[in-house]
């Protein structure tokens, strides 16, 4: 990856002795390699027997989860934050395993309406829940840096499963818990 790094560099111009440049190529591969871990690690890895026995029925929601990842068309970032909600069926996973969750899935290329879908439909998996509900709202550095260069935009999807897509009042309690 450095001497892709290396080639990217010379081939926009840039001299690759200048002080400022010498270890960028390892840096930015280092860099790359950190943003988009989620490709190295896997799901049993994340969750890590962090899935509960409970009695607990009501809806759990996980808000505001910081998220950073690369948009697959641009390879630039796109930057927001997740909102996670689900209604157990006999299991609970542990709080920051839902975080854990986002960031396996946004450290890789792709696009938010993919994210958003992996993170329901695994979150679905692992708790065999009643339903789960994900918000993203983000950021697209895409929008901003590049193209049309809106700097206030902002992109927001959904992904419902079981309940939340069933059941309009579990959809609008999800809207509602966000809305403070």
């Amino acid at each position: 990856m450095e001497n892709a790094f290396r080639e990217i560099l010379s081939a926009v111009g840039e001299n690759l002795t200048r002080d400022g440049l010498v270890d960028t190529p390892k840096r930015a591969a280092q860099a790359m390699s950190f943003l988009t871990e989620g490709y190295s690690k896997s799901l049993d890895e994340v969750i890590n027997g962090a899935l509960f026995e409970s009695d607990a029925n009501e809806m759990v929601v996980v808000s505001d989860i910081e998220l950073y990842s690369m948009c697959e068309h641009h390879m630039l970032p796109f930057i927001g934050r997740a909102h996670v909600a689900y209604i157990p069926n006999g299991k609970v996973l542990g709080l920051s395993k839902v975080a854990r969750i986002v960031d396996l899935y946004a450290r890789r290329f792709q696009i938010q309406e993919q994210l958003t879908s992996q993170i329901a439909d695994t979150v679905q998996e692992v708790t065999n829940a009643h339903g789960v509900g994900v918000i993203i709202e983000a950021k697209h550095m895409c929008m901003m840096m590049r193209g049309v260069q809106k700097q206030n935009s902002e992109m927001r999807t959904s992904a419902m499963r079981g309940e939340f897509q069933r059941n309009q009042a579990t959809r609008a309690e999800f809207l509602s818990l966000l809305r403070r």
